[in-house]
């Protein structure tokens, strides 16, 4: 019967060893990674480091897409003013007494109607 009591004993030791507490020495020595209690961990902590990389990636990704959102706002917001700029020179520039301007400065040898048009009825 002490044979069982010593034998009990040493497998409590065991276990006891596996379980003893962590040191900042462990960590930066490596010995913490082959304690049974890690290593059964080890499936768990690769899934986590993963799931981290992946979060960093997709803020990575959100940010890049906010750049480029603010770039293609203030790339519409150019081209909408001249688009503007555009559409009221197009305006100055079609008023009649600006294309007799052009037309007498070309030297076109045209000459404006005094007549109104008329309308053209089928019969």
């Amino acid at each position: 019967m002490a044979k069982e009591k010593d034998i009990e004993f040493i497998d409590s030791k065991a276990e006891n060893s596996d379980e003893k507490k962590t040191s900042f020495k462990d960590i930066l020595d490596g010995t913490i990674i082959t304690r049974s209690s890690i290593v059964n961990q080890l499936p768990f902590i690769l899934f986590l480091a993963f799931l981290a990389a992946i979060y960093i990636g997709n803020t990575y990704h959100a940010e890049r897409v906010v750049r480029d959102l603010t770039k293609l706002q203030q790339e519409v917001k150019d081209l909408r003013a001249e688009s503007i700029t555009t559409a009221s020179e197009l305006m100055f520039m079609s008023k009649q007494s600006e294309v007799i301007k052009m037309v007498r400065s070309a030297n076109l040898n045209l000459e404006e109607s005094v007549k109104p048009p008329i309308k053209i009825k089928r019969y």
